[in-house]
């Protein structure tokens, strides 16, 4: 670096940054730092090409796409496939080792591909879990490079994305752009003074994974004489530095990094690009991962790393519709890719961005089946890895039973299949229940199975008074808060005992501010809970608030009343369910007596603010704390399932049911439907893609 001016020294006080050299010394300070010539040549990263006047014989660059992908949006990442396919390019789809369902899906992908460049990461060392931070995604990355880079389907790039990326510009923008600039390499750096990277990344600390987390174990001293570089985990590499870099028997430099990058956080963040600053493939380096990010960082970056790091990251937003002007802005800049997108946040966005880079297929897709609808599995009775939510699973079963019920069927060994959450022109609208059952025939002694999916309604138990009708927009009790995006992530809307659960609220912009609100929670039989206050404010009318119940709840319905001035605003009911499951297997006696049985009676309300509501409480009919116990031993013991049919109905609506399996059942057959998960859904069809 060039010399400072002697202006611009400050005092050794101001010395605050741990010397390399010596940790027991200070040397610096943000972009203060006494040492003004290394002998290492600044560093220039390359320029991308644009243009050339040999274009026209430029050879067609072949893509490896790395996909790298976790959860539950298995249609998402079909219709990434589908929007970027090409015969020439080849697919690796790295699945979560925990994620089985995805799993499952993508073998399915794999299957429907005839011409085998579609594969999935299988066997033994193969798959891993993606952990943020995790030392093992570098392993995922050089583990997948290597099988890529066996397959016989020649490549010249490798690209990875996950299942929440999407292209911004069309297939023959990337590859006639990746053909001007074969042999180079896309890396973002991170564009700020190297030891404040170091230290805010941790780099300079000693990690250890296990147990599917990060553990800080102590400081470390990184290596002298190398160039410390990274920024961000997205990449487009040269397939002949991955040739280097994935080397069954690596050189000196690559080795001993490795041994490096395998004890730091975050370590898919800077081993390529330290590698690259530090080998023959320098003179590669574009500094650019070709990728526009969603980053809102007061939204997404609330405890960024915890000085390193328990236990949170950054996380980009996703893009919603009112986003597209700065995707539609990248049209003249080198950025192929953005991210992230969810089509259980917002679906129009991906819409408008493939309407945007395909418009010859602009009638073709909005006419299609299924275009406006969008469908994301939250269980499925094969599912084995990881755990689904007891609550969720207790509420699906309930519903399975409660849809052979109302088709007034002799039914026996109701079995739940799947659990789907259904969106339809970006909104959300219910849960679908697929299950099947055995029906005795009244007029023959024979069994038949019968399959059905039915939609399921939530709902609003919630009510103002007449003063404050349409003074509130929205209500609502549920858990899986996303601070972020703003919205519950639990669709199901499953509260067990164990559940923490929150209130979010939006008051409607014309209400008078400031004002003062009390929100009290009050249990099944009429004791209050808890109390919190709000006070609303003409920039903040819109927000969430968590009471600080007891981790065990009391299983019925709760209530909730909103409190202004004294006078009743609002009111709503919500369901604790009783656990009709236990670690996804059917509860026994004992445990469903321990899980369900709690009576709640230490809650930490004075007597002073109990009577201060109790003119509220007295209003209100509740059940009888006399009968408690005696009630709930009934239940547990043998009518568990007929009473957790009883409140779920009060929670739950099914309003439409068809036929699964195409039987004599006179039902619409859910293919033929809008709705059902059966039915097409063109954007994720990949059944003719190869």
């Amino acid at each position: 670096m060039d010399k400072p001016s002697q202006l611009k020294r400050l005092p050794d006080s101001s010395c605050n940054m741990k010397c390399s050299g010596n940790p027991k010394h200070s040397c610096g300070g943000y972009l203060t730092i006494n040492i003004f010539w290394t002998g290492i040549q600044r560093f220039k990263a390359q320029e991308a090409r644009n243009a050339s006047i040999e274009s026209e014989n430029e050879k067609s660059v072949r893509i490896a796409y790395l996909l790298t992908v976790n959860g539950r949006a298995s249609r998402q990442v079909r219709r990434l496939i589908n929007i970027l396919y090409h015969p020439s390019h080849l697919f690796y789809i790295h699945v979560d080792a925990r994620q089985d369902y995805l799993y499952r899906e993508m073998l399915e992908v794999e299957k429907s591909c005839k011409t085998n460049n579609i594969k999935v990461a299988r066997g033994e060392n193969l798959r891993h879990a993606s952990i943020w931070g995790g030392a093992s995604l570098l392993t995922t990355l050089l583990k997948s490079a290597q099988q890529m880079l066996a397959h016989h389907h020649h490549w010249d790039f490798l690209v990875n994305l996950s299942e929440s990326d999407f292209p911004i510009k069309n297939n023959a923008q990337l590859i006639q752009f990746l053909s001007l600039n074969k042999g180079m390499n896309f890396v973002k750096s991170h564009g700020r003074e190297v030891q404040r990277f170091i230290t805010k990344q941790g780099l300079d600390k000693t990690f250890v994974e296990c147990d599917t987390r990060m553990w800080r174990i102590g400081d470390r001293k990184l290596p002298d004489g190398i160039q410390i570089d990274g920024g961000s985990d997205w990449v487009a590499l040269s397939r002949e530095f991955i040739e280097y870099v994935a080397n069954s028997n690596p050189d000196a430099l690559v080795t001993n990094l490795l041994k490096v990058f395998k004890y730091t956080l975050l370590p898919a963040e800077s081993f390529f690009h330290t590698v690259l600053r530090n080998s023959r493939f320098c003179n590669t380096y574009i500094d650019n991962n070709l990728h526009v990010t969603n980053w809102k960082r007061k939204l997404g970056c609330k405890c960024q790393y915890k000085a390193v790091v328990d236990w949170c990251g950054c996380s980009p937003n996703d893009f919603k519709l009112e986003d597209f002007s700065r995707i539609r802005n990248t049209v003249d800049r080198n950025l192929f890719f953005a991210r992230k997108f969810e089509s259980i946040i917002d679906q129009r966005i991906i819409d408008r961005v493939e309407e945007w880079l395909y418009p010859e297929n602009l009638n073709k897709t909005i006419n299609a089946k299924g275009y406006d609808a969008y469908w994301q599995n939250l269980y499925h009775t094969a599912d084995l890895s990881p755990l689904t939510d007891d609550a969720l699973l207790t509420i699906s079963n309930s519903l399975a039973r409660l849809t052979f019920h109302k088709l007034n069927m002799n039914y026996k060994d109701v079995r739940l299949l799947e659990t789907t959450a259904y969106f339809k022109q970006n909104q959300f609208v219910g849960i679908l229940i697929l299950a099947e059952a055995t029906i005795q025939q009244q007029t023959v002694p024979q069994e038949y199975l019968e399959r059905v999916e039915s939609l399921v309604y939530l709902r609003h138990n919630f009510s103002t008074s007449r003063e404050w009708l349409g003074k509130i927009q929205s209500l609502s009790v549920n858990t899986d808060y996303d601070q972020k995006e703003k919205t519950f992530r639990n669709l199901m809307g499953s509260i067990g005992p164990y559940s923490y659960p929150i209130l979010s609220y939006e008051f409607d912009t014309g209400i008078t501010t400031p004002q003062n609100i009390s929100i009290l929670w009050v249990d099944p039989y009429g004791r209050l809970a808890y109390v919190n206050y709000i006070q609303l404010e003409e920039t903040a009318l819109t927000g969430y608030i968590r009471p600080q119940l007891n981790e065990h709840l009391v299983v019925g319905t709760w209530h909730l009343f909103l409190v202004a001035d004294s006078l009743l605003a609002a009111k709503m009911n919500f369901l604790v369910t009783p656990l009709g499951n236990w670690k996804n297997k059917k509860i026994d006696a004992e445990k469903a007596k321990e899980v369900n049985n709690a009576f709640g009676d230490n809650y930490h309300i004075s007597a002073e603010i109990n009577k201060k509501w109790s003119y509220l409480l007295n209003s209100v009919h509740f059940y009888k704390q006399s009968t408690y116990i005696k009630d709930n031993e009934n239940k547990i013991n043998s009518n568990l399932d007929q009473w957790i049919d009883k409140l779920v109905q009060e929670h739950y609506e099914i309003d439409k049911i068809c036929n699964a399996n195409n039987t004599k059942l006179k039902l619409q057959n859910c293919i033929n439907t809008y709705w059902s998960s059966l039915s097409p859904d063109s954007k994720a069809d990949i059944n003719n893609l190869c």
